[in-house]
């Protein structure tokens, strides 16, 4: 499997979640170049810290935010943000254009998906607006 898609990484000291200031949930890190793929006009936008957070709370307007309070709203995204919404055309997997409906329709698209990253062809890490493996946005069986 790729390594966005692995359980090893990167260690670090600092905390790999944070609180969303709108919410107040801790989410976990993401990259800024996860952002620079999904924010509008990326060119002109400059990082006010050096860590990012993903909020998926599909009830919360704020995508990323940073650990200085910075936000990024979903309306300053190129990208729909397949996890906050209810659409049956929003994204499961970002790096092969698999919907909801997609899934529904043929449920064996998972299998390619899963062959795809374990050949290591997935691109989670800037495809995927959270920075993370989209095989954990597939429905599990009987949902």
């Amino acid at each position: 499997m790729s390594d966005c898609c692995s359980q090893s990484g990167c260690h670090s000291s600092h905390p790999k979640k944070h609180r969303c200031p709108a919410n107040g949930q801790e989410y976990s890190e993401v990259s800024v170049r996860t952002i620079v793929h999904h924010i509008k006009e990326s060119w002109s936008w400059l990082p006010s810290t050096s860590r990012y957070f993903f909020c998926d709370d599909p009830d919360c307007d704020v995508v990323y935010f940073g650990d200085d309070g910075s936000t990024i709203v979903m309306s300053q995204l190129r990208t729909r943000i397949g996890v906050k919404e209810k659409a049956d055309d929003s994204l499961l997997c970002y790096c092969f254009g698999v919907s909801h409906s997609d899934f529904q329709r043929d449920p064996a698209i998972k299998d390619f998906v899963i062959a795809q990253t374990k050949a290591g062809l997935c691109s989670c890490e800037t495809s995927n607006p959270s920075g993370r493996c989209c095989l954990k946005d597939f429905p599990k069986p009987g949902n």
